[in-house]
Order: C-alpha cells, then sequence, then structure tokens
C-alpha cells in the first residue's frame, strides 16, 4: 500500500501539477500508520482515512485496502452499509471542502468530482469485494463445520454401535466361559478338601489347578474389561463430567494415598471442567496409569503428581523416587501395553509423550496434551512405513490443488488492485490536470491606463459600422478603440461598445449604443 501511495504521488508530481505535494506526501506515513487500527476499530480507522483520502487522494490506496479488510470483518448488513456510506459522503465532503486550495475558478465543482471518483473507487468498489468475500468465507466456514458436525455424529454412532457391540460380548464370554471357569474352581477346591487326607501329590495336583482357575479368571476379567460397557470406563467414549478435573485427580491421589503411597499433588493453572472431554480423558488416564506402575514397582517411593493447564496445553507430570524398600519380583505383572497405549492416545490428541528412568533411580511420565486440539491428528507414521511406501506424487497433487486456488486468488487480487490504482490516477489527472492559476481580465472602468485593458484592441469593422451611427465623443477624447461587436437586443441591429481616450491614454468614457445591420441584396433583385 505504501508503494502503491508513493507511485500515485510520483505520477501525478511528474504528469501534473500537484498542489501541496510535501503535504500529501506527508499524509501517506499517517495513513500507513493508522491502517493497523483497523483491527481494533475498524470503523474509526476507515472513517479517518477517508477524510485523509478527500485532502490527500495519494492515500487512496491504503483508504481503498482498509475498506475492503473492514468490510471482510462487518457481519451485520445494516452496519456496513451505513459504515460504507459514511465513509463515502467524508471523502467526498473532504474533497470539496479542500478544492478552493487548487486555485481554479470551478475549484469546489472539482473537488466534488474528485471525491465522486474516490468515493467509488477507495470506498465503494473495495467495500463491495470486501463483502462478497467475506460472505463466501463466512458461508465456507459454515458448511465446513456443519460437515465436521455431521461427521463427528457419524463416528459417534459408529462408536457407540461398536461400544453395544462390545458389551454384548464381553456379556456373552462371562456367562459362558466365566461360569465354566467358576464350576471348574469350585470342583477344583472341593478336591482339594476331599484330598485332604489322602497324598499329597494329589493335593497338590488339585491347588495348581485351582490356581491355574483363578489366573484364567483373572486375565478373563482383564480381557473382558476392554470390551466392557460404558460405566466401566473402558470404552473410547467413556466418560463422566467430572473425569480429568482437579476433583478427579484429587479422588486418584486420595486413593493411592490410602494404598500406603506418599503422593503430593501440585496443581497450576485453572481447572479443566471446561476443557474437550478427550482431554480430561486423557489427563486422567496418564495420572492413573502412572499411579498403577507406581503401585506395583515402586510403592514405596515419594511420587510428585504435577498438572500445568494454561490457554495452549495441559502438562501432567507424574515422578517417583527411587524405591526405599529392596526390589522385589512384583505380585501381578502388566499386560506391557500401559505406556504404550497412553503415547497413542496422547499424539492422538497432537500432544507429546516421554517416559524415561531418571539417573536417580526413579522414574517420570512427561505428557503435554493441547487443550484445544484438532478434530483429527494424522498418526505419525514409522519408520517401516515410511521405507515400505515410496512418495508416489500424491502429495505433489494435493499441495498442487491447494495452490491453484490461491494463486487465482492472488492473481484476481492484483488484477483488481491494479484497476482501482489506474482508476485513481485517472480521477487524479481529471482535476489536476486542469489549468490553474490563470487570472482573469479585470473589467474596464473609467481612470484605467490602455495597457491595463487585456484583451481590448480596435476593430475596424466595428469602426466602419459606427460612422454615422455614434453618439458624439466626450470632450478631451483624442482617440477611440472599437472591440468586436455583440449580438444585439433584437433582430437586425448590431451592439457595439465603444472606449474614448485621453491624452494620457486614461479611459473617460464609456458607450454603447446599436448600429443597423446591412442586407445584401441577391444578384437578381431588380434596384
Amino acid at each position: 500500500m505504501a508503494v502503491a501511495a508513493l507511485c500515485l504521488w510520483a505520477v501525478a508530481l511528474r504528469l501534473w501539477e500537484l498542489p501541496h505535494a510535501t503535504f500529501q506526501l506527508s499524509v501517506i506515513p499517517v495513513a500507513i500508520a493508522i491502517f493497523p487500527l483497523r483491527r481494533r476499530r475498524p470503523d474509526a480507522a476507515l472513517l479517518v482515512l477517508a477524510v485523509l483520502a478527500g485532502a490527500a487522494p495519494v492515500v487512496g490506496p491504503v483508504t481503498a485496502a482498509a475498506a475492503y479488510t473492514v468490510a471482510i470483518g462487518t457481519v451485520r448488513p445494516r452496519h456496513r452499509v451505513r459504515l460504507l456510506g459514511g465513509a463515502s459522503l467524508l471523502i467526498m465532503a473532504s474533497a470539496t471542502a479542500t478544492g478552493p486550495s487548487l486555485g481554479t475558478r470551478r475549484a469546489a465543482a472539482y473537488g466534488l468530482e474528485l471525491g465522486l471518483v474516490l468515493a467509488v473507487t477507495a470506498v465503494v468498489v473495495p467495500g463491495l469485494v470486501g463483502t462478497v468475500y467475506g460472505q463466501q468465507a463466512r458461508l465456507l466456514r459454515a458448511l465446513r463445520e456443519r460437515g465436521d458436525a455431521a461427521e463427528r455424529a457419524r463416528r459417534s454412532a459408529d462408536s457407540e454401535a461398536r461400544t453395544h457391540e462390545r458389551s454384548r460380548i464381553a456379556a456373552e464370554m462371562h456367562d459362558l466361559v466365566g461360569h465354566r471357569l467358576s464350576l471348574i474352581s469350585l470342583h477344583a477346591g472341593g478336591l482339594e478338601l476331599a484330598l485332604g487326607e489322602a497324598g499329597s501329590e494329589l493335593r497338590e495336583e488339585a491347588v495348581l489347578v485351582r490356581g491355574a482357575t483363578r489366573d484364567a479368571m483373572r486375565e478373563l476379567r482383564q480381557a473382558l474389561g476392554v470390551l466392557g460397557p460404558l460405566g466401566r470406563d473402558t470404552g473410547p467414549d467413556a466418560f463422566t463430567d467430572a473425569t480429568g478435573t482437579r476433583a478427579d485427580v484429587e479422588a486418584l491421589v486420595a486413593g493411592s494415598c490410602d494404598g500406603g503411597i506418599a503422593v503430593r499433588l501440585e496443581w497450576r493453572g485453572p481447572d479443566l471442567d471446561m476443557r474437550p472431554a478427550r482431554v480430561r480423558r486423557a489427563v486422567h488416564r496418564v495420572v492413573r496409569e502412572s499411579l498403577t506402575n507406581v503401585h506395583r514397582y515402586a510403592a514405596a517411593s515419594h511420587v510428585t503428581v504435577r498438572v500445568e493447564h494454561d490457554d495452549r496445553t495441559v502438562g501432567v507430570t507424574v515422578r517417583n523416587g527411587a524405591s526405599r524398600a529392596p526390589a522385589t519380583a512384583p505380585r501381578e505383572t502388566g499386560t506391557g501395553r500401559g505406556l504404550p497405549g497412553l503415547r497413542e492416545r496422547v499424539e492422538l490428541l497432537g500432544g507429546t509423550f516421554e517416559a524415561d528412568a531418571l539417573p536417580s533411580g526413579g522414574f517420570q511420565v512427561v505428557a503435554a496434551i493441547p487443550a484445544e486440539p484438532a478434530d483429527a491428528v494424522a498418526r505419525k507414521p514409522a519408520a517401516s512405513e515410511m521405507a515400505a511406501s515410496p512418495p508416489d506424487g500424491s502429495d505433489d497433487d494435493a499441495a498442487a490443488l491447494s495452490r491453484g486456488p490461491r494463486t487465482a486468488r492472488a492473481w484476481t487480487f492484483a488484477l483488481g488492485a491494479a484497476a482501482l490504482w489506474v482508476l485513481m490516477t485517472l480521477a487524479i489527472a481529471m482535476v489536476y490536470g486542469q489549468p490553474r492559476g490563470v487570472v482573469q481580465p479585470p473589467e474596464p472602468r473609467l481612470g484605467m491606463a490602455y495597457r491595463e485593458l487585456k484583451g481590448v484592441f480596435d476593430s475596424p469593422a466595428e469602426r466602419a459600422a459606427a460612422t454615422g451611427h455614434e453618439p458624439p465623443r466626450p470632450a478631451g477624447s483624442v482617440g477611440c478603440v472599437y472591440p468586436p461587436a455583440g449580438t444585439g437586443p433584437r433582430p437586425g441591429v448590431f451592439a457595439l461598445t465603444r472606449y474614448c481616450f485621453d491624452a494620457s491614454h486614461r479611459l473617460i468614457s464609456i458607450d454603447r449604443f446599436t448600429v443597423p445591420s446591412v442586407r445584401d441584396a441577391p444578384p437578381w433583385e431588380s434596384p
């Protein structure tokens, strides 16, 4: 915009006599400084720029850009019409008020014409283009949001259907397999009691059968936990309104403290009750899984749970020190999917996850989760997947397709801006190209010297026509001048003016009279 305004100033200065060139040049940086204020005060910025454009037309490109951007951001149609109309009136009023500085007889009219052209090129046309573009962008955004909502509804319905199917499968497995395992365990216990007085080998076999049955029942319960109903917090969308909030994390910490583990909670920032459910659920899973690992492997250590929440991210850190008790084999080994599952859950939300041993002998889990994750985050492919799938050029094609509309839009915007610049240049040429500073000759009056009568000269034809029809010359006159005659007050006569001068060439008389016109007779008319 600054370059366009400077080019307009340079062209007007070189081709025409630009009035107040220094003032108009100094207005350009002022307009550039006002332009960024359109984001906070769009109405005031556009109106001020309209006044400046009327006084200094070289800032027209800045005003056009402001009208374009303000029209894009103005949603209410009536307010937009009033704003653009007010800016147009201000630019015309400012141009008309500064018209007398042009120095022409019709300065006010030329200023009004300049204001009309600038109102069209710097306010109306950019405002209409910005209105169309803003409505198109809002329509596309609404359609995109509607499509995203429909896609989320479809995914929610599919997830709910899968969850109910898993619940049905879990119920059938529990009823059939669980019942049989319970019978086997019951009969093994009875057999163990019946063989109490028998041989020790048979009794040990019965104990082994009962233990294997108990282990199978526990593993079955773990497997059913994956397929369990929503109420058990097992499905991907299973959560409550309190899941992941500060009260929920405090409850997890309190449960670990009741189990004999020294856990300290540090919470920085507001609560998570206003964050999306998937963020709160991820926070709950990270804290719960980390504390579960502490229960299994470092029950005698001190644990610190830190949650840091700001406008961008939710950070969760669970750190435990080295266990003070001697290392013993855990009572129940895990499935090995806890930390990898947490990593996958966090990365699907667009966050980062780290779980490493500390040099001091403890362990630390750090998760950074976006406070407002995107609707869908692509999973990062593994190195083997990247090696196995060579590039086929589809990404380049997609990039080219995305660049196509942007390139066309950029070219359209550039051509439109160039056309507006040309129109502004023509408008300035229409006004500044007019001759200025031409002093009109004064009206003849008695006492003026002959040399002061500009444009008054003697016409021999008028002198001859006045002979015999002119009034007597005034006393003291030494000569008279008969300028060209005009039309008379009625047909058949001419109006003549006579200026008589004295010996010192001073005008002493102005006489106006009429003389009859001479009619030429046709050659065949008899005398």
